[in-house]
């Protein structure tokens, strides 16, 4: 009877998506039915930071929460997308896509003092086959009508015209657009990612926030005095930066090191509240040339003997899915959120990269990650068939 949830896991992805976000056309929210911004050339390279003690602090507590929907990357779509926002300190919110093998993609957004004000910028990067990228974005524009209240960050060197990302809110719906022009290369910007979606849970995120204290209004980082141009990456043949993004590269993901290589004033070691686990895996022969999918979730996945439950909202309670290569039985997650995580490793046997009839996997495990500490599991037993 368990095997009957064949294709069960694939099923789910496209009910989530349905149930998460509105099926109408991907759209730019920054039109006439979302903000005013037109993402169309020209673009400023100006940089005009708002003064938050006049508006924009609420943005903070509007980004809190698990959000679960569909993101189309360029011209790819994801039927199904979470991202997992909580305070990691009294004026800051964090989330982080951890994609496994190929890399991570975080966005922090903080409170600080930049261009003599009182404002909020984000964090954005991560590391990527190898390449680690931080850029540091500000918040530029506001806009509030019947369709929500929607905020705009861009580039703090080069303006809009280099990158920025606009973010809509509407009653629990969030629209979430990010445009590049790799670092100025190709400028103006243009459209990288459309993520849309459904606030799916609140509790992990009023519980960080009461851990931490938040929200406040005050630094969590000190930009006062701005950048130091001399670590801002330049373009070959460019004379100076066109964006406060730094970068370094290696032969592996090593974020620790890289995060010192870049220059990132802000480095990965100074984060706060922020752990880091690592998951070891235990290789049989029957999934010994297998790529592996890592699931952490706030809902169980597998029950205690090993086979999926039959429950939507466990399933829709993933919070980190990564993908491993068959050369891998061991993952390092960094930058995670302190709490309580379910643990399901997949081993896909047909490499279809979706869970069905036929894959393995384990019974239940569980795994606390506290506040800056460093966690290790082993999954030992990945022998139930499914």
């Amino acid at each position: 009877m368990r095997k009957n949830i064949t294709y069960f896991f694939s099923i789910l992805m496209t009910l989530f998506a349905l149930q998460s976000c509105s099926t109408d056309d991907i759209r730019n929210i920054a039109g006439p039915s979302g903000g005013t911004t037109n993402p169309n050339p020209p673009l400023s390279t100006e940089v005009n930071p708002i003064d938050i003690n006049t508006d924009g602090f609420d943005f903070l507590e509007k980004m809190e929460g698990q959000w679960v929907g569909t993101n189309r990357v360029i011209a790819d779509d994801y039927e199904w997308f979470t991202f997992d926002y909580r305070a990691n300190s009294p004026s800051s919110v964090h989330g982080i896509f951890d994609g496994g093998s190929m890399g991570n993609l975080l966005t922090t957004f903080f409170v600080t003092d930049f261009k003599g004000k009182r404002t909020i910028m984000a964090r954005n990067g991560g590391v990527l086959s190898g390449i680690y990228r931080i850029s540091y974005f500000v918040m530029d524009e506001i806009e509030e009508n019947e369709n929500g209240k929607y905020f705009r960050f861009v580039d703090a060197k080069g303006g809009a015209n280099t990158m920025f990302m606009e973010l809509r809110f509407k009653q629990d719906s969030l629209y979430f657009n990010a445009y590049t022009s790799r670092l100025g290369l190709q400028a103006p910007a243009s459209r990288h990612m459309t993520f849309k979606g459904k606030r799916n849970d609140i509790e992990l995120a009023q519980t960080a926030a009461q851990e931490v204290g938040f929200p406040q209004n005050v630094p969590a980082w000190d930009f006062s005095e701005g950048f130091m141009e001399d670590y801002l990456y330049v373009n070959p043949g460019d004379t100076e930066a066109k964006s406060a993004s730094f970068l370094a590269q290696s032969e592996t993901n090593d974020v620790y090191n890289l995060s010192f290589e870049s220059g990132d004033p802000w480095r990965f070691d100074q984060q706060p509240h922020l752990g880091v686990l690592n998951v070891d895996i235990e290789r049989n022969e029957m999934i010994q040339d297998k790529n592996l999918i890592v699931m952490l979730s706030k809902e169980p996945l597998v029950d205690e003997y090993g086979y999926f439950v039959s429950n939507l909202d466990a399933f829709n309670s993933i919070l980190q899915i990564s993908d491993l290569s068959s050369g891998e039985s061991e993952y390092l997650y960094t930058y995670q959120h302190p709490g309580n995580y379910n643990v399901c490793v997949v081993a896909d046997m047909n490499g279809d990269g979706f869970i069905t009839q036929g894959d393995y996997t384990h019974p239940n495990q569980t795994v606390t990650i506290t506040p800056e500490g460093q966690h290790e599991i082993s999954i030992t037993n990945i022998t139930v068939e499914n």
